[in-house]
C-alpha cells in the first residue's frame, strides 16, 4: 500500500470523524435547548394555571353571592358552563400550538441530509 493512499484514507477518516463530532455537538445543543424550553414551559404553565384557577374561582363565588337567592342556581350553572367553554377553547388553542410547532432537531436532520447527499456519489 502506498504512503499517499494511506495518508488520503487517514485524512478522509479524520474529516468524517470531525464532521460527525460537529453534528453531534449540534444535536446536543439542540437537545439542551429543547429540554430547557420544555421545563420552563411546564413550570410556567402550571403556575399560570394555578393562579388563574384561584382567581376565577374567587371571581365566580363573588358573582354567585352577589345575586339574589332565587337566581343563584342559574348563575352557578352559567358560571360552570362558561368555565367548561373556556377550558375547551384553551384546549383547542394548545392543540394548535403543538401542531404548528416545528419538529425538534430539524437543524440536525437537515445537516445530516446535506452530509448524506454530499457523501453519496
Amino acid at each position: 500500500m502506498s504512503p499517499g493512499l494511506l495518508e488520503s484514507a487517514q485524512n478522509l477518516l479524520a474529516g468524517l470523524l470531525d464532521l460527525g463530532r460537529t453534528r453531534f455537538e449540534l444535536f446536543s445543543t439542540e437537545l439542551r435547548e429543547e429540554l430547557t424550553r420544555l421545563a420552563a414551559t411546564i413550570v410556567g404553565g402550571l403556575a399560570a394555571l394555578v393562579f388563574a384557577a384561584i382567581g376565577l374561582g374567587f371571581g365566580a363565588v363573588a358573582i354567585i353571592l352577589s345575586v339574589s337567592e332565587q337566581n343563584r342556581l342559574p348563575v352557578t350553572i352559567g358560571a360552570a358552563v362558561l368555565f367548561l367553554l373556556a377550558a375547551a377553547g384553551f384546549g383547542v388553542w394548545l392543540y394548535r400550538i403543538t401542531v404548528l410547532k416545528p419538529r425538534p432537531f430539524d437543524a440536525t436532520i437537515a445537516e445530516l441530509r446535506r452530509d448524506l447527499t454530499a457523501i453519496k456519489p
